[in-house]
């Protein structure tokens, strides 16, 4: 990259505010750090009352470049705001895989998804006041076959001004092959951007962010690794949270997000940034 181009700009988004108070704390001092400027809220999630929707609307308040979206959930432990969705499991949405097979097999209903979607996004707005900036989904469910056209036709409905998250990126394929998780997103997202496409619906460039955090790892080495060749709009996700009793009872990621926090907040994420020529300017896709 030569010394006289511009910065390139990214969203940096902290999903799953309102999975927990732990959680909700951490993006929301990261925001008022201005080390993030995007937040996904799950409305189904279990630290989603007043209390914490109006403490995030302070720290967006004093920091405008952050945008705040909805993290739309169909996944287990999460339990449906619509009295009628089916697939269920207990009473809660069915688990990722199986999720995943039922739409791969063709079993779901995307009416009654489409009521869900419908019924979350008005559940934000009686939250904010307002539509999402953005709609994407807990565990990547908007890229399912069956599920994303029930997305597109919801937020095509009730949030049109809102563009959303594509989880697709141009690498070669021998890095892709060594992630097989961002492999399958990349092969999902392909479908997923011509259908947002023909909707007339926008979305970012470019993603990063898949790792397996269960393992954990070093996020400062994987988040340089996020950033090198990513297009100026592209979109990285992060899940930084402290951990907290609600959390260990749903999560099963929860050290891993107190160092992703850590980077976040220090000395060694504004320099990568620097290094990179990344800033976390507005934008929109």
């Amino acid at each position: 990259m030569t010394a006289n181009m511009p910065p390139r700009r990214i969203w940096l988004c902290a999903d799953d505010y309102g999975m927990s108070p732990g959680v909700n704390r951490a993006i929301r001092d990261l925001i008022d750090k201005k080390r993030l400027n995007a937040t996904s809220v799950m409305v189904v999630g279990g630290a989603v009352d007043h209390t914490e929707i109006d403490a995030l609307k302070q720290s967006v308040a004093a920091n405008p470049n952050c945008t705040i979206g909805l993290h739309a959930t169909l996944t287990a432990p999460f339990n449906p705001l619509t009295m009628y969705f089916r697939p269920l499991d207990g009473g809660q949405f069915l688990p990722l895989a199986r999720l995943l097979r039922a739409s791969l097999m063709r079993r779901l209903d995307p009416d009654i998804v489409q009521a869900e979607l419908l019924a979350q996004i008005a559940a934000f707005r009686e939250l904010f006041g307002r539509a999402p900036d953005y709609v994407d989904g807990h565990q990547h469910v908007q890229l399912f076959p069956q599920i994303r056209d029930a997305f597109l036709a919801a937020v095509k409905q009730a949030a049109p001004g809102a563009w959303m998250r594509q989880c697709g990126r141009s690498l070669p394929l021998a890095q892709r092959l060594g992630n097989p998780k961002a492999l399958l997103l990349d092969t999902l997202s392909e479908t997923f951007r011509k259908k947002s496409a023909r909707a007339g619906i926008a979305f970012n460039p470019g993603f990063a962010g898949a790792y397996d955090m269960v393992r954990g790892g070093d996020f400062g080495q994987a988040l340089a690794g996020f950033l090198d060749g990513l297009p100026d709009g592209g979109l990285v996700m992060c899940h930084p949270g402290f951990v907290d009793d609600m959390l260990v009872s749903i999560d099963n990621v929860t050290d891993q997000r107190e160092r992703e926090y850590a980077f976040l907040a220090g000395d060694d994420f504004s320099k990568l940034l620097v290094t990179n020529k990344v800033t976390l300017s507005p934008l929109s896709p």
